[in-house]
């Protein structure tokens, strides 16, 4: 819950769709975008925006962009516009560079010496100051803030091999790979296929899914025979409400090529100098909805064991165990198993108040807090509670709720918190507060549990939350799909321990 006071937020997510077979589709491709678009709605609330191609050759582009939520920036009419497309990208945008104006809104579209081009870009460049520069010195002119558009415009130019006649998509793919290490994940429509790209850290997640009919959509023996498209999204939450089965992760650095005909990885793109994978695991505490799997495992079990962990490092005395609804549930409930205390619910969610944390200005945030939570009294009067959060970042939204609660009865309000103190902001697509504004560095840190009115608090430590996220991760090296090389795996941690997975230029 803290996150969401805090200003903490995810830049954007992707999505992308391809419909298989013959053209023109009998597959709604618009609708899918915008039902894939509104279960990402979590990873930006900002803008929304479509571009949609026929494919053909030349292929003819369609875009639809507006301010807020999926289902106030299209309208039924405009959908209707993209009804001829048979492939197409989205985007949902929460600004983490870039101000908050339409200009910014994503997918760019632009024209190169071989056509268009349209791009959906979910991170933030660790370089893009230089990056800014260095286009700028070919002559381009940037129309936004927005460090996605550098990216389109280096996609744009030619690369130093490429024939005068012939693009080579998968060469221009490579060098700006090759120009920026980290951290994107990319969808990149051009005529008739979607290219999907991941950074050689992985930071940023791609998944992977094929649409089949709904009557085999929980068969298992859906054969790839029956596929009517191709799905790509930032999670595979968006896979279920679409009709689509989880397929594959995109795997760090790789580079795919989705079209009518299927999926087909090009390249792999390593990282320099043997690095491990950069994953941020800040996707597995709170980003990502717990219905999404990463790495072979669903997000939902990775917050259980951070609670059983949580409660094996900060085992207290007490009566039970709650949550701050509602991301944090599944960590209170396995620290509820571990500790062997019941689990109750505390606390009532007004659901009309919204996610408040996804706005980008500190006043609209705030005005959602007030009347956020009620009290369930009943379940907790008298008694010692052990209350789950997510995160403690700025300390100014828990301290009401503790004291909500001690008002109403609760005896002791110790807070456990399933994840480590926040203590450096993020440069690769997360918007963390600026270091002097986090709890973690201030001198009140030392006595936080007096500053915030509870009875003791305490956090999983770095080391518990990398050994919960990693004992759970499947080895892929068996699936044929995926090259053994980048079966290593590594999470970033760089905004708990200050150590960047690269070396960051301004």
């Amino acid at each position: 819950m803290e996150f969401e006071e805090s200003g903490i937020g995810e830049e954007c997510g992707v999505f992308g769709c391809v419909s298989a077979g013959e053209w023109p589709t009998q597959l709604e491709v618009a609708q899918i975008l915008t039902l894939g678009l509104v279960a990402l709605q979590h990873r930006g609330q900002e803008s929304a925006g479509i571009v949609m191609s026929t494919g053909t050759n030349p292929p003819t582009y369609t875009t639809l962009k507006g301010m807020g939520l999926v289902n106030t920036a299209f309208k039924a009419e405009d959908l209707l516009k993209l009804r001829n497309g048979n492939l197409g990208i989205g985007h949902t945008r929460y600004s983490t560079t870039g101000i908050s104006e339409l200009q910014n809104c994503q997918p760019f579209v632009v024209d190169t010496l071989h056509g268009k081009i349209a791009v959906a870009h979910n991170g933030e460049l660790v370089n893009a100051s230089a990056l800014r520069k260095k286009v700028m010195r070919h002559g381009v002119g940037l129309s936004t803030s927005s460090d996605s558009e550098i990216i389109t415009q280096l996609l744009a130019l030619t690369p130093p091999m490429e024939e005068l006649d012939t693009p080579d998509w998968l060469a221009r793919i490579k060098n700006l790979m090759t120009e920026t290490p980290t951290s994107y994940s990319l969808l990149v429509m051009y005529k008739d296929v979607i290219y999907a790209v991941r950074d050689p850290y992985g930071n940023r997640p791609l998944s992977i899914g094929r649409l089949v009919p709904i009557s085999r959509l929980h068969s298992s023996g859906a054969e790839e025979t029956d596929t009517e498209g191709w799905v790509v999204s930032s999670e595979s939450c968006s896979f279920q409400s679409i009709g689509a089965k989880y397929y594959r992760e995109v795997q760090p650095g790789e580079i795919i090529q989705i079209s009518k005909n299927g999926v087909k990885s090009l390249s792999v793109v390593p990282r320099p100098d043997g690095d491990p994978p950069a994953f941020c695991i800040f996707e597995y505490v709170y980003f990502a909805r717990p219905d999404s799997i990463f790495e072979g495992q669903m997000v939902y079990t990775v917050r259980q064991r951070c609670g059983q962990q949580l409660a094996i490092e900060a085992p207290t005395d007490a009566d039970v165990v709650s949550t701050v609804p509602e991301s944090a549930t599944p960590a209170a409930l396995g620290y509820a198993q571990q500790s062997g205390l019941p689990y109750v619910e505390v606390l009532c969610k007004n659901r009309y108040v919204g996610r408040t944390f996804i706005q980008p200005n500190t006043r609209l945030r705030q005005l959602g807090v007030a009347k956020k939570f009620g009290a369930l009294t009943d379940n907790f009067a008298g008694k010692r509670v052990v209350l789950i959060d997510d995160s403690i970042v700025r300390g100014n939204t828990i301290s009401p709720i503790i004291k909500l609660l001690k008002e109403a009865g609760a005896t002791e309000v110790h807070i456990r918190v399933a994840s480590p103190p926040i203590r450096f902001p993020c440069y690769m697509g997360i918007n963390i507060p600026t270091k002097e504004e986090l709890i973690a560095n201030k001198p009140e840190f030392e006595d936080i549990a007096g500053y915030i009115g509870a009875t003791s608090v305490r956090y999983l430590s770095v080391e518990g939350l990398v050994s919960a996220v990693q004992s759970g991760i499947e080895s892929h090296g068996k699936d044929a799909r995926i090259s053994t090389k980048t079966t290593r795996f590594g999470h970033c941690t760089a905004c708990l321990t200050g150590k960047y997975p690269v070396e960051l230029e301004w």
